[in-house]
């Protein structure tokens, strides 16, 4: 199968040796070094990842990430000199999946990629044999299917990243068990926990957000203080 990556990083020896990297892998790289390149590329370019710096000279990887999200749901994979929690937090919450902080190893980035495809290539092509569901949950509206990779709130689908369908998922799986960030976190991103990690806590307020539910009393996902999240029965 033939993937299509996109890489973006004004740093030509860094975006380079990315490309080098990947290539050697397999895949095919579409590499810019300016913004307004990378979204003509988005425009015109089926793409299944995306590796995005996050200071670019004529825009910035959150505004390419949100041009993404007005359409595609493959993986996107920020890439920042900042180590703040702040940016961290707003690439995740405008439909980032993964956050990495250079200085980085290379075959680090290839192992992200393969991580995020490989859940990005699971979640949109199911097996073909059911004709009925075999995987789904019905929770007062909330129907989410894990054969299609399909969710509905009410009637209306809801549009969800690879990653926030599967926090959905597990929480639905576990409906009336409060779910601990840590849980959660290392059995949807598969590593390990760090104290002081927003990034769960990111995703569930996007998912939210989707859901049009309110922060402070929602009506699935709910917050237990200090313990995690829940969806109860």
């Amino acid at each position: 199968m033939d993937i299509n990556i996109l890489v973006v990083d004004d740093e030509k020896e860094l975006a380079d040796v990315i490309e080098l990297y990947l290539t050697n892998d397999g895949y095919t790289v579409h590499k810019f070094y300016t913004g307004a390149e990378a979204l003509d590329c988005i425009e015109h370019t089926h793409l299944d990842l995306a590796i995005l710096d996050v200071m670019l000279p004529d825009a910035d990887g959150f505004q390419i990430c949100k041009k993404i999200r007005e359409t595609s749901y493959y993986p996107v994979i920020m890439l920042t000199a900042k180590a703040a929690d702040g940016d961290k937090i707003m690439g995740l919450t405008i439909g980032a999946d993964d956050y990495i902080t250079k200085p980085f190893n290379p075959l680090e980035v290839v192992a992200r990629v393969k991580t995020q495809l490989r859940r990005y290539m699971h979640y949109n092509n199911p097996p073909a044999k059911p004709e009925k569901p075999a995987h789904e949950y019905d929770i007062r509206g909330l129907v989410i299917n894990k054969d299609n990779h399909k969710c509905f709130l009410f009637g209306r689908e809801l549009q969800l990243t690879p990653i926030e369908f599967s926090i959905l998922w597990y929480l639905c799986e576990r409906q009336g068990i409060v779910v601990s960030s840590e849980e959660l976190f290392e059995a949807v991103w598969g590593e390990k926990f760090l104290q002081n990690n927003n990034t769960v806590m990111a995703h569930i307020g996007r998912l939210r957000e989707k859901m049009g539910e309110p922060a402070r009393n929602p009506k699935f996902i709910k917050t237990v203080w200090g313990v995690g999240y829940t969806i109860e029965k």
